[in-house]
């Protein structure tokens, strides 16, 4: 597990995947360890995956100072591992919270920035959250599988509760079932092992509304040459679909897909389609016959 000195001196780890050409790759959670992203749906047999562990997550050490917990802190971070790396320029991916990290690295360094893709990512850092109507919405797409009566109830107090919601009386496990295109065993163990591999301190801080200036970061991301693929899951709710075509929008240069079928972690879903649209992109190419749509 290589270890590099982030600017302020906390030691960052990431683990390296696979065969080829790099691909930095940006966790979301937020703030969960890389682990969680697995080699990706097999995209390991076509570039070699540098997975980073954010500061307080997996095998990178808890900083000094909480408040760099904070998504804009975290940039810095991004540019010392490519300065640890030797790349002039870089293809990112980043997942879900990771793409406010990509966004505002892409915005802070474009000529490091060579291929962007940003799957399911909620725009915060552009000041546009997902909403409980949104995440409500996609969960009701759900309705014929066989879960869903005994688990929408869940997943709505979780959506719609306030500060007199008693959290903990909430069945998590059915909340999770809305995350995954297939509720099946390999979901249910992915989900399981959320809550070892976040940083629930980090996680809180990670979104702080300070981190953002999003009229900023819309000026500077039109200015971006790179080319960007903004993947969306037809049954994810966090973002739906016209929310993650609103990131595809800062671009000038986006390519825009939805995953039929998939939800939070397309790669889990459908990993040859996934894996698919990820390398036609990268590879410079366009949407391949087996991933049309």
């Amino acid at each position: 597990m290589p270890v590099f000195a982030a600017p302020d001196g906390t030691p960052l780890a990431h683990h390296v995947r696979g065969e080829g050409e790099p691909l930095v790759v940006l966790p979301g959670g937020p703030m969960r360890a890389s682990e969680y992203l697995g080699d990706l749906g097999g995209l390991t047999a076509h570039r070699r995956l540098v997975l980073l562990d954010l500061r307080g997550t997996g095998g990178s050490s808890v900083p000094a100072d909480p408040a760099t917990y904070r998504c804009d802190r975290q940039v810095e971070d991004v540019e010392a591992l490519r300065i640890h790396l030797g790349l002039e320029r870089m293809d990112i991916l980043a997942h879900s919270a990771g793409g406010s990290l990509a966004m505002l690295y892409a915005a802070r360094h474009p000529r490091r920035v060579a291929r962007l893709v940003l799957v399911t990512a909620v725009p915060w850092a552009l000041g546009r959250p997902a909403t409980p109507e949104e995440r409500l919405a996609a969960a009701r797409l759900r309705r014929d599988e066989p879960w869903f009566t005994t688990a929408f109830p869940a997943f709505e107090a979780w959506t719609t509760g306030g500060e007199d919601t008693d959290f903990t009386a909430i069945d998590f496990t059915a909340v999770d079932a809305f995350f995954y295109g297939r509720w099946d065993d390999a979901a249910r163990a992915h989900a399981a092992a959320a809550d070892g591999q976040t940083d629930e301190e980090a996680e809180g801080r990670f979104h702080d509304p300070a981190a953002y200036d999003p009229p900023a970061l819309r000026a500077a991301l039109a200015s971006i040459d790179a080319p960007v693929l903004v993947l969306a899951g037809e049954l994810d709710g966090g973002p739906r679909p016209e929310v993650a075509r609103l990131v595809a929008d800062a671009f000038p240069n986006a390519d825009f897909a939805v995953q039929p079928g998939a939800a939070h972690y397309p790669w889990l879903d459908d990993p040859a389609w996934f894996t698919a649209r990820v390398e036609a992109f990268l590879a410079g190419g366009g949407s391949p016959p087996a991933a049309a749509g």
